[in-house]
């Protein structure tokens, strides 16, 4: 999965296309983030706007630590909070509000990239055999234990424990062709 990756080294190296179809593939995204940040959409896109020109002029080194999608959002993040910063000295809004928001903000970061993993290992999911995905949807997403997924899907608990181990390991390899970094699987 290249996530923008490919068209951003592709912009390093002077094809302006690579830029555009980063801006493309992810505005409409970076504004919605954005704009949980500053409670409004029109600057929301101001700063979605300020991140993709940070991108062209400061060309940041992305270092493959993470998915682009997460790195760029980090930028975003981090222009959104200056924002707030230089805002907060004109507002008349006591900084406890901001230190907050700036809480609630990092819990948004968490939740945004919980939800960009959980998307990977859906795709990664959807590549494995029926068998393996169902198992694996019915113990891990719906939380059924192994003498429930067993009656569903009519085998013995000891078959259900092998096809776990095998699907899990399977889903471990898809996961590990698309250079996902995981905690626990």
């Amino acid at each position: 999965m290249d996530n923008g990756a490919s068209s951003y080294r592709r912009f390093l190296d002077g094809d302006e296309n690579g830029i555009v179809e980063i801006i493309r593939d992810y505005k409409d995204g970076l504004i919605f983030y954005l704009n949980g940040f500053t409670q409004n959409i029109y600057v929301a896109e101001e700063l979605a706007e300020e991140t993709f020109v940070k991108l062209v002029v400061k060309k940041p080194r992305f270092s493959n630590k993470s998915i682009f999608k997460t790195w760029l959002y980090a930028i975003g993040r981090n222009v959104a909070i200056d924002y707030l910063r230089h805002t907060s000295k004109t507002s008349n809004a006591p900084i406890e509000d901001y230190q907050n928001m700036i809480s609630d903000e990092e819990n948004l970061e968490k939740s945004y990239i919980q939800e960009e993993y959980k998307i990977v290992v859906h795709k990664a999911l959807a590549k494995l055999k029926p068998e393996y995905q169902q198992v694996i949807y019915l113990i891990f997403f719906e939380d059924f234990s192994n003498t429930e997924a067993a009656t569903v899907m009519k085998k013995n608990n000891r078959q259900i424990e092998n096809l776990v181990y095998r699907a899990k390991m399977s889903l471990k390899s898809e996961l590990d062709k698309e250079g996902f970094e995981y905690e626990e699987l």
